[in-house]
């Protein structure tokens, strides 16, 4: 891959998912600010997985088979824009879920399509894909610095950086190499592309265990993704936009430093570290203090790294390759779709259950996380039993 290309390619990452990140992380607060309760809020976000669970459709039945994948991002593109505009003009929660679920419905085959882009131009996709996708894990981490720099949170602002970052998209994606129908021709139907042909594997009690358990635990990191910018806006922590990037940045390092980890633990350790991290980051949290919340966000790498991406890792080890992508996307299924649902109504319920006058009791809200991953984590401790090192 020639030079232009891979920063043709670096550019289309960092800005899909600055587009994304310029409005996500701040919107539980901005919804907060017009009148939503906790409840209103977490059905707003349960449109982003209700989205993840109709995208794979979509990708695998259309667009893989009918249309170049640059052509359909920037229609995609266009369309978010607009329903992200559209959605801004909404004060009602029902019509604001309606306008998001489209918005997201359009976003979500992006993320798929901009990989499909990328591994088309690749030689050797896990070598030289990763350093592309970290120009997008970038691109979140300048929208939360600029938003929070801005100091926007509490407006609708953000969601309209965004719309001028997904019609800049569109432009941009017309412009990117060509790359054709993956399954042009080919038959398709719902178990190929939810990946229910590897349902097979829940026979095997390691898997179904890791599987159930990755679910379980995308439950509580919907607190964390849909309500820890208004948390710490709450608490009165500065730029907290800005501030949750430490997340991300903490992701790249720990990132960066997975091989050397993967030499000295198991599967199974790295996955409970993961579990572990993701208990104390919630306790953290419900203590309250000021160390304690930025070391709850700096968290992020090794919950994010040591449990997703070793999960990963762990599907490409343990599933042949005839089974591997159907696993991988059945996973997905489970945690971004069914996983993050549940998260975002549990959530929803818990913050407005312990709304006080003039905020929430944010120790008793962050308890609950807390108490699932800690349930996940023992769970997975004692029944997964696969354990092989490197």
């Amino acid at each position: 891959m020639n030079t232009n290309i891979r920063i043709r390619l670096s550019a289309l990452m960092f800005l899909q998912y600055f587009a994304w990140g310029t409005w996500y992380v701040t919107l539980g607060t901005y919804l907060s600010t017009i009148g939503f309760n906790g409840l209103d809020i977490g059905d707003v976000f349960s449109a982003s997985a209700w989205a993840a669970l109709f995208s794979p459709i979509f990708v695998g039945m259309i667009a893989d088979r009918y249309f170049s994948a640059q052509k359909l991002l920037s229609l995609l593109y266009i369309c978010s824009g607009f329903g992200l505009f559209w959605t801004s003009t909404q004060t009602d929660p029902m019509d604001f879920f309606s306008s998001l679920f489209v918005t997201m419905a359009c976003y979500m085959p992006t993320i798929s399509l901009s990989n499909a882009v990328c591994f088309h131009q690749m030689s050797n996709p896990s070598i030289l894909f990763p350093k592309i996708r970290l120009l997008g894990t970038i691109g979140w981490i300048v929208a939360g610095i600029l938003v929070g720099t801005m100091d926007i949170e509490t407006t609708v602002y953000p969601m309209w950086i965004g719309v001028v970052a997904f019609v800049f998209l569109a432009g941009y994606a017309i412009f990117l190499p060509e790359t054709p129908p993956r399954m042009k021709g080919k038959a398709v139907n719902l178990k190929d592309v939810w990946g229910l042909d590897a349902i097979g594997l829940f026979s095997d009690r390691s898997f179904l265990v890791f599987a159930v358990g990755s679910m379980l635990l995308t439950i509580p990191l919907a607190f964390y993704y849909n309500f820890a910018n208004l948390f710490l806006n709450e608490v009165g922590i500065l730029n907290p936009a800005g501030t949750m990037t430490l997340g991300q940045m903490s992701e790249i390092i720990f990132m960066l430093l997975m091989p050397v980890f993967f030499r000295r633990f198991s599967i199974k350790s790295m996955l409970i570290i993961g579990m572990l991290a993701w208990v104390a980051r919630y306790f953290l949290f419900a203590c309250g203090d000021l160390w304690m919340l930025y070391a709850g966000i700096l968290l992020h790498g090794i919950c994010y790294d040591f449990f997703f991406l070793t999960g990963q890792i762990y599907i490409d080890r343990r599933v042949g390759k005839e089974l591997r992508s159907s696993a991988q996307g059945l996973i997905a299924l489970l945690t971004y779709g069914i996983g993050m649902l549940f998260g975002a109504k549990i959530s929803g319920y818990a913050v407005n259950y312990f709304e006080v006058s003039g905020g929430h009791n944010w120790m008793m809200i962050w308890l609950w996380p807390a108490f699932m991953a800690l349930f996940v984590l023992l769970l997975f401790a004692i029944l997964f039993k696969e354990n092989f090192n490197d």
